[in-house]
């Protein structure tokens, strides 16, 4: 039988919202694979995927998560753990990667999986949808995410700040992802495009050291790196104004 990668989506870090699927494939699998930095701390996956398997059926593997300047680095260790997951496979046959959010949305899954499918043939690779932040904070925050014909932008700030105002001088929702470290740029971003009033941000979604608050209080300290926002649409008409 063919190896099996299922890449398991476990929401933004509250154990209650990793989905039924999701908790059938993490105990399905005969190994989980956890992300971890290389400083070795508990990451978020790790944490929530402890509340529905045994620890000793959970495998932590090192990933250059904080590294985006060296990008030899950060290949290097992709290769490496690419390399361990392959292992796993040949060894258990069916693997789970628990990864924050949703495995098809700026998550290390994509690129484990292409590493490994070139070390294993024949693999199957899956995916298990999970809750995104973005859906977790407009929960938590009651922001409306899109209605009637608005369009919904996701971008994350790693690309630079110029490119969240492009997006907030458009129409419809603006959400950031891991917008922390350039605070002070995302509110300059926010005033100069007049999304500031209705915007919210958060951190550390269903955590004891959760945080949401609106954009207006956005001082220019930094914030934790995984800060998500989201910049409602503009909303005129009343209600369905636009349907």
């Amino acid at each position: 039988m063919s190896s099996r990668l299922v890449g398991v989506g476990v929401g933004p870090g509250d154990p209650e919202l990793v989905t039924v699927k999701g908790v059938n494939a993490l105990r399905a699998a005969a190994v989980v694979v956890v992300p971890v930095m290389d400083t070795g701390e508990r990451g978020r996956a790790e944490a929530t995927v402890l509340h529905y398997v045994p620890e000793e059926k959970v495998v932590r593997v090192v990933f250059a998560l904080n590294e985006r300047s060296d990008r030899a680095r950060r290949e290097a260790a992709w290769d490496a753990a690419g390399e361990r997951v392959a292992e796993l496979l040949k060894q258990y046959g069916s693997v789970a990667f628990a990864t924050i959010g949703d495995p098809n949305v700026y998550s290390t899954f994509t690129y484990l999986a292409q590493t490994v499918a070139e070390l294993v043939p024949g693999i199957v690779v899956e995916t298990v949808p999970g809750i995104t932040a973005m859906q977790d904070l407009a929960a938590r925050s009651g922001a409306v995410l899109t209605e009637g014909t608005e369009p919904l932008t996701l971008v994350p700030v790693t690309a630079g700040a110029a490119v969240l105002k492009d997006a907030l001088g458009g129409p419809g929702t603006v959400v950031a992802y891991k917008f922390g470290r350039q605070a002070r740029e995302v509110a300059e971003a926010l005033r100069e495009t007049g999304r500031l009033g209705d915007a919210v941000w958060g951190s550390a979604l269903g955590l004891e050291t959760e945080s949401i608050r609106s954009a207006a209080e956005l001082d220019g300290a930094p914030l934790p790196y995984l800060s998500t926002l989201i910049a409602p649409a503009r909303r005129e008409g009343g209600r369905g104004g636009k349907l």
